[in-house]
């Protein structure tokens, strides 16, 4: 799965184009305020972060990387906010494809601590 931070950027890189030939007006371009370069590249760092050092020896190893992984995504979004329901979902279900490809049962993973799949990043996430 890729990164949201690929059509994030993406994105604001399609509008500013748009803006420069005339086509869309700048108070349409909409995608440079809610992912600023800022944000997206902190976003970018951690979800980096979270694929390179995922460790899946262990649930305990697998839950450590979850909470690494949203506490740094909480971090990233007190400076910008920019964190909503969109980028929620999209983070979300990043978190959950990335152990899903490393192999990790997400749905087994989160039954054996009572919760549901859906619930995956909510013990920590202030997003």
């Amino acid at each position: 799965m890729e990164r949201p931070t690929v059509r994030w950027r993406n994105e604001v890189v399609e509008q500013e184009a748009a803006v420069a030939a005339g086509t869309l007006a700048p108070d349409k371009a909409y995608a440079i305020h809610l992912w600023p370069t800022g944000f997206t590249e902190a976003v970018d760092t951690v979800l980096a972060a979270y694929e390179r050092d995922l460790d899946t020896s262990s649930d305990e190893t697998v839950w450590a990387a979850v909470e690494a992984v949203v506490v740094g995504l909480n971090t990233a979004d007190e400076a910008f906010g920019a964190i909503e329901t969109g980028e929620r979902e999209e983070l979300a279900e990043y978190i959950d494809a990335v152990l899903t490809g490393a192999g990790v049962d997400v749905a087994a993973l989160t039954a054996r601590r009572g919760r549901d799949r859906s619930e995956l990043t909510d013990s920590w996430r202030d997003w």
